[in-house]
């Protein structure tokens, strides 16, 4: 008998708010500005699913595809390298606007800056973007990857020249053997993309980076004629990337903020345990975190994202992993009509989740809790491709988790 998806509505008490300025319209604008500078950069895909939409009785469907991302296979890239030109233009007492792509890999740079380590822990994809812009920008990177961690993901950070490891840990140890490490290192600092008391300057820079994904996709809705989406489903595992579209989208629309679900897989939901408890303090998950959608396995949230999502998102969703292959399956073989979106464990949730929602007559009350109908216009972010390409094809192609089970 397959695990039910499990949901709760926010009720938690509001704060103050003081975090919703990280993900300001003005902070996101230089991000993309400092993206547009590199050679690699173009606007991604926005799958428009027509055909899925009428099919779930929807208004429409629309998916942010980042596997065409940097050539990288996943969105990730875009905090860590806009981090570390904050860092680099930090210490180098200079504004970022400054910190071009041209400028950061030019002799000049070098002679100016030198050279730092730059330490972070991944379940593939972050490791992948720091290890990249590391090798791009003349840097060092460190890489520490939690235990049962893919080899193919392993390798993909390898060949960017970083050094890395799989550790005997889970993902949370290995942000603080990344922290430790990076502190006992002459110009060591950690690129993390969660939050913790006296580590938030990276981490809102981090965030920053991820609304240029956000922010494309606000401008490829309105030139299909879509001014806001009604709905907006965002995966999370710290938080960061959902508290940065969570953000990025109450800003650009106040008066009239989107409808947000917070989307978790199942064995690492500690924002949902949070909405669930409905203090608005934080939980932790411990243990191994045994799940496919290897990039939300986190435990522990990012404190910056949590304030943001405490005030602004409806509803947290905790999902068993056959949501998410219900939804690659969905994605890599689309209603006829509609484009194809090679959607990997952790892009594909939301898809899987909205066509529970839409379809299993056990979540009507989740439904219309979200006000989905054939009015919405619901955005989808598929935040990676198939990084691990013998999982997506053991899923996609024999039908490893089935949602009918």
């Amino acid at each position: 008998m397959r695990q039910p998806i499990q949901w709760a509505a926010n009720r938690m008490p509001a704060s103050e708010d003081r975090q919703l300025s990280i993900m300001s319209t003005q902070q996101v604008a230089m991000a993309r500005s400092f993206h547009r500078s590199f050679p690699q950069y173009s606007v991604t895909p926005l799958a428009r699913l027509d055909k899925m939409a009428a099919q779930l009785g929807l208004g429409g469907v629309y998916v942010k595809d980042e596997s065409y991302r940097f050539g990288l296979n996943a969105f990730k890239v875009l905090g860590g390298s806009f981090a570390m030109g904050r860092y680099i233009a930090q210490q180098m007492g200079r504004d970022i606007s400054q910190m071009t792509y041209e400028y950061l890999t030019s002799a000049a740079f070098r002679q100016e800056f030198g050279q730092a380590t730059f330490f972070t822990a991944t379940d593939g994809n972050h490791g992948r973007g720091v290890a990249w812009a590391a090798a791009r920008l003349g840097q060092k990177a460190v890489v520490h990857m939690p235990k049962g961690s893919s080899r193919a993901r392993f390798k993909n950070i390898a060949k960017e020249g970083a050094k890395v490891t799989i550790e005997e840990v889970n993902y949370d140890d290995c942000v603080r053997m990344a922290a430790a490490e990076a502190a006992a290192t002459e110009h060591g600092v950690v690129v993390q993309d969660t939050a913790w008391e006296g580590y938030e300057e990276i981490p809102a820079w981090i965030m920053q980076g991820y609304g240029t994904m956000a922010s494309e996709a606000a401008e490829q809705l309105q030139q299909m004629s879509v001014s806001r989406p009604t709905h907006v489903f965002v995966q999370a595992g710290v938080g960061s990337l959902a508290g940065a579209v969570v953000g990025y989208f109450t800003n650009l629309f106040p008066e009239a903020p989107p409808k947000f679900v917070v989307m978790e897989a199942r064995a690492a939901d500690c924002l949902y345990r949070g909405a669930e408890a409905g203090d608005g303090a934080p939980r932790i998950v411990g243990g191994d975190l045994q799940t496919i959608m290897a990039g939300l396995a986190c435990g522990e949230p990012n404190i910056l994202s949590w304030d943001i999502l405490r005030n602004h998102v409806s509803a947290f969703v905790s999902c068993p992993d056959w949501v998410s292959a219900r939804g690659m399956r969905m994605l890599g073989a689309p209603v006829k009509g509609d484009p194809r979106v090679v959607s990997g464990e952790s892009g594909a949730v939301g898809m899987g989740l909205l066509s529970a929602v839409m379809k299993d007559a056990g979540y009507e009350e989740l439904r219309k809790a979200l006000e989905l109908d054939q009015s919405s216009q619901v955005l989808l972010f598929s935040t990676e491709g198939d990084t691990d390409p013998v999982q997506y094809q053991r899923i996609v192609w024999d039908g490893e988790y089935p949602s009918n089970e």
